[in-house]
């Protein structure tokens, strides 16, 4: 005779393969992602040697975009800008073993984020670091390093561990998914994006000043419907 099924058992079952199917997504997302940064170092390394070798200029990298994204059609991320980030990328981290263990757990675009905006190597790796124990979105990152996070709350760098991102976390949602200083905020640590939002709506009245004159605010979470599809704005000015 079939046991009668106890709600309480499957719930917990259920949810451990939900957690078991999330952290499985995130790491074949990973690999994926390690994948992709090993060949943009490799990529960013190669133009650098033929640049040092041979004298080519920076016009060259186009020709490389061209002919690359001729070949490969279908891959996204050949384009000229992105190979001088691949480029950047490899003269400024030096180390491949660290790109694969560390940068690699992070977006491309996180990256190129920090690339953008820092130029001191001990704050890159710092940020690269708070941005996987913390599971930033590239939003919030942004908003760190324009507050000046490192100099709030940097500490020396000691051995980093390197942990999966929460499956809830913007960082995993990013990985998944692959300019105003909010100073004011004064973020720290873990937050979500949805988080973020709420505290701007907190403070809206200090966030419209910082815009400037002739802002209103209209709402968070603004529907829209465009060609019949559904849109939800996060903060609508």
């Amino acid at each position: 005779m079939t046991k009668e099924l106890d709600n309480n058992n499957y719930a917990a079952l259920i949810q451990t393969l939900k957690t078991e199917i999330s952290q499985a997504r995130i790491r074949a997302h990973l690999s994926v992602n390690k994948e992709m940064i090993s060949l943009y170092w490799r990529i960013g390394s190669q133009i650098l040697e033929r640049q040092d070798n041979e004298g080519w200029g920076t016009k060259v990298i186009e020709s490389i975009s061209n002919d690359l994204r001729k070949e490969f059609p279908e891959m996204k991320g050949l384009s000229a800008r992105n190979l001088v980030y691949m480029q950047t990328f490899a003269r400024e981290f030096t180390d491949f073993e660290f790109t694969q263990q560390t940068a690699a757990l992070i977006p491309w675009f996180h990256t190129c984020t920090i690339l953008d905006k820092i130029s001191d190597p001990k704050q890159r790796i710092w940020y690269i670091q708070k941005t996987i124990e913390n599971g930033w979105s590239r939003n919030v990152l942004s908003i760190q390093i324009q507050s000046n996070l490192y100099a709030r709350d940097g500490k020396s760098i000691n051995n980093f561990k390197s942990t999966l991102p929460a499956a809830q976390s913007d960082l995993a949602q990013s990985i998944i998914k692959d300019p105003y200083n909010l100073e004011f905020l004064d973020i720290q640590g873990k937050i979500h994006e949805r988080e973020l939002e709420g505290k701007l709506i907190d403070h809206i009245r200090k966030f419209l000043l910082e815009l400037g004159q002739g802002f209103a605010f209209i709402g968070n979470q603004y529907h829209i419907e465009l060609e019949g599809e559904d849109y939800y704005l996060d903060l609508l000015f």
